[in-house]
């Protein structure tokens, strides 16, 4: 099997290490969103920081790319899946950090269980992109396509999910609740969109080059 370190990236691997970087990054975010929903104990300010700091960790690296990119005449693959990669796992931390950052704003005491269903699709869709990064460097279609497959069922329960506990959430007398909750369901469904972003951008890259 080719690898994509060679072939992708002959003289530019500076690319390859900061995205593998921003892939890490993401998915321990997305491990800290997971263990406070699991164990929530109202203190959600502790979470906040560490999630801020990798999200401006994500920031800079995010920065690099792009400094890199406008320097670089010829880079191993397009300018521009480069930076929609860059671009779109910052996408994902972002999300993470929205969401906690809110949580934290609207001083939220208690985790319902679509919250918790919730932060463990993120995980697991942030586990599949993490996995299929290791796909693409390794150019396998077969591995790629079954990446591709596990993140869209699982983006699709995340959509099954905010529907029905949208409707669940109109049960409630307390508008204000219902506001809050329905804003914070749909940021943590919106961060599985952006997985499912990053994987067609992966794949893509792969079916360019394989």
């Amino acid at each position: 099997m080719r690898s994509i370190r060679g072939l992708l990236f002959p003289q530019e691997g500076i690319f390859f290490e900061l995205l593998e970087s921003e892939s890490k990054n993401v998915l321990k975010g997305a491990q800290l969103l997971s263990q406070m929903a699991t164990k929530f104990d109202n203190n959600t300010n502790l979470i906040r920081k560490k999630i801020k700091q990798l999200e401006l960790e994500g920031d800079k690296i995010v920065a690099e790319i792009h400094q890199r990119l406008n320097s670089s005449f010829i880079t191993p693959i397009d300018h521009e899946d480069i930076a929609n990669l860059a671009n779109t796992y910052d996408d994902v931390i972002d999300g993470i950090y929205t969401f906690v950052n809110r949580l934290h704003i609207y001083n939220i005491k208690k985790i319902d269980g679509v919250i918790k269903s919730f932060a463990k699709l993120v995980l697991l869709t942030c586990q599949e992109i993490d996995k299929a990064f290791i796909s693409m460097k390794k150019l396998s279609q077969t591995e790629m396509d079954a990446r591709s497959d596990n993140v869209k069922k699982l983006e699709r329960e995340a959509d099954d999910l905010l529907d029905h506990s949208t409707a669940a959430l109109f049960k409630n007398k307390n508008f204000v609740a219902i506001l809050k909750y329905k804003e914070l369901y749909e940021i943590l469904e919106g961060t599985t969109d952006k997985c499912m972003d990053v994987v067609d951008i992966l794949r893509g890259v792969v079916l360019k080059h394989s």
